[in-house]
């Protein structure tokens, strides 16, 4: 199967997350439209740049160098000092606890960045459907914005994500790699050192298309194993998996934009339903239950309504998931309604086995547990996509997301 990846990396991190917390606190001016920076003490020459608004950027100020200079590029810069760490480590925490309803397979390679492996959990939407829900819900909920790269293995994915920012989606997939990254400065190719770019273009290697159609045996002669990795990156070959910690997550939801506005409410159902098996499927793998259902429902013009209810007990059982998510459809939906999104999400997860028995059990609900466990054991055998009681043809068809250009 075909891994499914996305790179998430957040647009000027420290600086960002700063205005974010300056703006929540009642400051008026939002640092990062106006030529900013997060540094030390500006009294200090040896104060440096720790990171730039765009439009600093844009006049030439760049991460690392002495405030002293970048005030020579930029008289008009504002310097601003930074949060406290564990502030930014607050921000990150929201963000990866945010991913981890999307898939349990994330890796966080820094502090503003994270590789997730998407291949089990699109649920038939595509992944590129799923880069502009993730970044749209960053902003939405967050207040700061994010780059997101779209390919199938993790360098391609974090190539893309380093393609023209803020606040963008870009994919890299294998048949774009000539258009989309040959025509880059080799220095821009991802874990290549600054001293080999020297070196580099004394063999007249200048982009990353010239390394890819250079002798790979002569790169390897010259670099070693560090010159196969880099010709192989250079051709987007990339083997590594995502390493992740399996952690818990807080909670588990998924959504499908749909091809067609739809309204006909026995078709959201059938749909809703499906969504509801994934997201109790995903449940009962990490062994937790949940007390809240909520579900999301998008307009064709962008407005976004969601209800919620709390359970009496918190479960993992589909058909009583299932039933609550119908009812709070239900109440959302008016007949005519054009409806291009629709999610749902479980909340308030506990561990299962720390959850005592309640009077609510009963045969009805053992039998079920039952069916979701056989049904389970048949997705692990089968995959996700194939086995599901929504499965009717009318709305496989629905849910076969076109690709976003």
């Amino acid at each position: 199967m075909e891994r499914q990846i996305l790179h998430i990396d957040v647009n000027n991190a420290f600086l960002s997350w700063t205005a974010v917390e300056m703006l929540k606190n009642g400051e008026k001016i939002d640092i990062r439209t106006i030529p900013a920076i997060i540094g030390g003490d500006e009294t200090r020459r040896a104060g440096i740049v720790l990171a730039k608004s765009m439009l600093a950027k844009r006049a030439g100020v760049s991460t690392g160098e002495t405030i002293y200079s970048a005030k020579r590029k930029c008289p008009n810069l504002k310097v601003y000092p930074g949060l406290e760490y564990r502030k930014y480590q607050e921000y990150s925490n929201k963000l990866y606890n945010m991913l981890l309803e999307y898939t349990d397979k994330i890796e966080r390679f820094s502090i503003d960045e994270c590789f997730m492996d998407m291949t089990e959990y699109l649920m038939r939407d595509t992944l590129v459907n799923k880069a502009y829900e993730i970044k749209e819900r960053i902003k939405n909920e967050f207040g700061f914005t994010v780059n997101v790269g779209v390919a199938h293995n993790k360098l391609l994915a974090k190539m893309a994500s380093d393609f023209e920012k803020p606040n963008k989606v870009h994919t890299l997939f294998d048949n774009e790699i000539e258009n989309k990254m040959w025509h880059l400065p080799i220095s821009e190719l991802f874990m290549l050192g600054k001293k080999s770019v020297p070196k580099l273009n004394n063999m007249k290697i200048r982009t990353i298309g010239d390394l890819a159609k250079a002798d790979k045996r002569e790169i390897v002669n010259k670099f070693g194993k560090h010159g196969l990795l880099m010709w192989e990156y250079a051709n987007g070959i990339d083997g590594s998996e995502v390493v992740y910690i399996r952690e818990k997550p807080k909670s588990i939801g998924n959504s499908v934009t749909l091809p067609m506005d739809i309204r006909e409410k026995e078709k959201l159902e059938e749909i809703l339903l499906a969504l509801t098996e994934q997201v109790t499927y995903r449940l009962r793998k990490q062994n937790q239950v949940a007390s809240v259902v909520n579900v999301q429902l998008r307009t064709k013009d962008f407005k976004d309504i969601s209800h919620q209810k709390r359970l009496e007990v918190a479960i993992s059982n589909t058909k009583e998931i299932y039933v609550c998510a119908k009812k709070l459809l239900d109440e959302m939906f008016i007949q005519g309604m054009a409806i291009r999104l629709i999610g749902m999400r479980v909340d308030n997860l506990t561990d299962k086995d720390k959850v005592q028995l309640s009077l609510f059990d009963n045969k009805d609900n053992k039998k079920q547990d039952n069916l979701d466990s056989a049904i389970d054991k048949l997705k692990e055998k089968y995959g996700d996509n194939l086995i599901t009681r929504a499965g009717k043809l009318e709305v496989k068809d629905i849910i076969k997301i076109k690709k976003r250009e």
